[in-house]
């Protein structure tokens, strides 16, 4: 009989000993799903840039210090892309996408949209600038403009927008531009959250990588 106990106590450890195992494994393999879940869904949330037409702008300093866009056409390769600049002197300039992108990123009046966007929207009083006709214009979703923001408000888009323009004559020949950026944001809004369910599932969603 003894044997017999003997034998049944140390299948029993083994079983014990297997058992902290599988549950050890189950428990890291979770932890790993579940950390492979959070990457997938923060990459669900992360939207795709909006870059927009290739834009060509034409600019007009109409007083010292003050340049108003004064046409504005979709071209159809990058390559056409760019701004052609006339200043209230004479001279006129011509400035590529990277050329219009890095001084609207160093300029003192609209570097502060690249640095926290959210902030611009609420607090920055905009300027008439060159940098600020070549961010709000058409070009800036070239530019990178609100591939940052987090707060779309299409009424204050269209006021900042409108604002970069001549006259409304000119903002209306530049609408098409504009609306294909507000179709996107509407879309994104509309888009579902992906949503999943499983083993390992809390609140919804599945923890599968």
């Amino acid at each position: 009989m003894t044997p017999k106990r003997k034998g049944a106590v140390v299948k029993t450890v083994k079983e014990i000993t297997i058992g902290a195992a599988l549950t050890v494994a189950l428990l890291n393999g979770g932890m790993m799903l579940q950390s492979c879940s959070s990457s997938s869904d923060d990459n669900d949330q992360q939207e795709t840039p909006y870059k927009g037409r290739p834009v060509k702008t034409y600019i007009t300093e109409l007083k010292p210090g003050e340049f108003k866009i004064t046409d504005e056409v979709a071209v159809n390769s990058d390559a056409e892309a760019g701004a052609i600049v006339r200043y209230y002197d004479g001279r006129r300039d011509t400035l590529t996408v990277n050329e219009a992108k890095n001084l609207v990123k160093t300029d003192s009046t609209t570097r502060e949209y690249y640095s926290n966007p959210n902030h611009y929207h609420s607090h920055h009083h905009h300027s008439s600038s060159l940098s600020n006709a070549l961010l709000w214009g058409g070009m800036g979703y070239m530019l990178g403009r609100n591939n940052n923001s987090q707060f779309y408000n299409e009424g204050r888009e269209r006021g900042y927008s409108s604002g970069a323009y001549a006259n409304s004559a000119v903002y209306q020949r530049s609408a098409g531009i504009h609306e294909s950026y507000h179709s996107h944001r509407k879309s994104v809004a509309a888009r579902p959250s992906r949503s999943r369910s499983g083993f390992f599932s809390r609140s919804g969603r599945s923890f599968g990588g």
